[in-house]
């Protein structure tokens, strides 16, 4: 709620608070400032980001006094780095506003597009109750999506950390209250998406598996603080100098999961491509090739059965 208060000497117009913020943000080496002042102030105040935005353009002042000491500490708490996402609760993925905190890998805008690259060939192979796949589930995203995205479809999310889990199952309870039917479409278990032995009864009966493996070369350590410092080791690292060990066991476990036919979608670092094409055709896939994210940049495996 905007609040016009001149004589509130503990609110500021919103122009001077977010002025202030942006100032102790580009300080502390953030990228975006004024974007990420705004979405505090916004997460801060209970409002959407518009309102600030409006709130800016009007010269008006934008919460009470006790919303905006806690904007400060929120302010104090991005200024250390910590990210964005995890001090406002939440995260938006295609049409979900997912749950993530300390614990829980923060779901990428590129794995839009490996969600987006599944959806589509499911549509143009006239699959009406696909069953799919998501090893490395996370926080949900790419399993939920396509559980809400495609009304009859059977998902399986495999996810190897206790404490990751509970983000997926916080998800899958949030994502249900919006899509009722997905409580009983949605399979969550606890396991090493890598093992052979992990969903070994869908073995052979998969339509298409979508995953986002840990794939970060050990020898190209994330410089920004925020990926580096906070992102779960265990959801970031490939496994291997190069990064390829784990997305290598993936491919080998989703080529037993598929059905004849069946297709694999997998987000990769931009340097492995070529590596992992070839990986795929090698493991028994019988074509395999390389798509790019809305940067024009390798980013994800297609390959088929």
């Amino acid at each position: 709620m905007i609040i016009k208060a001149p004589e509130d000497r503990d609110v500021m117009a919103a122009a001077d608070v977010i002025r202030d913020a942006a100032v102790q943000l580009r300080e502390a080496g953030i990228e975006t400032p004024e974007h990420d002042a705004k979405l505090l102030l916004a997460e801060a105040a209970g409002v959407e980001l518009r309102d600030v935005d409006k709130a800016l353009l009007m010269g008006e002042e934008l919460g009470t006094a006790e919303q905006l000491a806690r904007f400060q500490s929120m302010l104090a708490r991005r200024a250390k780095r910590e990210p964005l996402q995890y001090i406002t609760g939440h995260a938006p993925f295609r049409y979900l506003d997912l749950k993530v905190g300390p614990g829980v890998f923060i779901p990428r805008p590129e794995t839009e597009t490996v969600v987006q690259v599944g959806l589509d060939w499911l549509t143009r192979n006239g699959m009406i109750h696909p069953r799919v796949v998501d090893l490395c589930a996370g926080s949900g995203a790419i399993g939920l999506s396509v559980v809400s995205e495609v009304p009859g479809s059977q998902v399986w999310a495999v996810e190897l950390s206790p404490n990751t889990a509970e983000w997926t199952r916080r998800n899958l309870s949030e994502t249900a209250k919006k899509y009722p039917s997905i409580a009983s479409n949605y399979h969550l278990e606890i396991a090493d998406a890598t093992s052979f032995a992990t969903l070994a009864q869908l073995d052979g009966t998969v339509d298409i598996v979508i995953t986002n493996p840990p794939y970060v070369p050990q020898t190209d350590i994330p410089e920004q603080p925020e990926v580096r410092d906070w992102d779960p080791e265990l959801a970031l690292y490939g496994g291997s100098m190069d990064g390829t060990l784990i997305p290598e066991r993936i491919i080998e476990r989703a080529c037993r999961l598929l059905k004849p036919g069946g297709a694999l979608v997998m987000e990769h670092d931009v340097t492995q491509g070529d590596r992992l094409v070839a990986f795929a055709r090698a493991t028994g896939f019988a074509a395999a090739s390389t798509g790019q994210d809305w940067t024009g940049r390798d980013r994800y495996l297609f390959a088929v059965s």
